[in-house]
């Protein structure tokens, strides 16, 4: 990955982190809790690819795992993210644009059922049944419409910021340099032009110096 790329998504995803355990895990709302790093990790891949998209999600989702108030085994949100991440850059168009709001936010309603799915399965398979005493459904559902309202005011700048980040200015500079350099190029090569140019003047006067010369000399004669 690039450095920008690595920089632009690790500031995006503490800033989405804090966001959401500071302020959306104190809302108390029923069912779900808005989950601002998973869109943020959904932003990030449908413009970056499902490679980036999958180590994005693995850094998130460790990142998550991690931070207190953590009350799951280590390791278990990070590989959903990774999951989602890859998926989630599956649907990254060839140019990197996306031509209308619907494909974004059907890939954030399948990333918020698919995320809450496999943080469940994998909860059942070291013993957490935790989602079965709240209900798998309700789950689903709000999880499912707080993704979806959270997301027309986090996804589209998300992306802008990320494509805005792919126009690396070490490149733009390099491509100066390059100008620069084709500049100075053109400059002597016009010197080299204008020299033979003035080269050729002086041969054109001498000739017609000597031959003013010669025809004189037939007049004098």
């Amino acid at each position: 990955m690039k450095f920008n790329r690595i920089l632009l998504s690790v500031t995006l995803v503490v800033v989405a982190l804090v966001v959401q355990v500071s302020v959306l895990a104190r809302l108390q709302l029923p069912g779900a809790v808005p989950d601002l790093v998973l869109l943020t990790v959904v932003g990030l891949a449908l413009v970056y690819g499902p490679v980036s998209g999958s180590l994005i999600g693995f850094g998130a989702g460790l990142l998550a795992d991690l931070a207190p108030p953590a009350d799951h085994a280590a390791g278990r949100y990070a590989l959903v993210l990774c999951v989602i991440g890859y998926l989630a850059g599956l649907a990254r168009p060839d140019n990197g644009r996306l031509k209308s709001a619907t494909g974004p936010m059907a890939v954030v309603v399948a990333a918020a059922i698919g995320s809450t799915l496999l943080y469940a399965g994998v909860g059942a398979l070291v013993g957490d049944t935790a989602a079965r005493h709240v209900g798998l459904g309700s789950l689903l559902f709000t999880a499912a419409v707080y993704d979806l309202l959270l997301a027309p005011f986090t996804v589209p700048l998300i992306m802008a910021l990320a494509r805005r980040a792919e126009n690396d200015p070490l490149a733009e500079s390099a491509g100066g340099g390059a100008d620069v350099a084709s500049g100075w190029l053109s400059s002597g090569t016009g010197l080299r032009i204008g020299s033979q140019r003035s080269g050729l003047r002086v041969k054109a006067a001498r000739n017609r110096a000597s031959r003013a010369g010669r025809i004189k000399g037939v007049k004098r004669l």
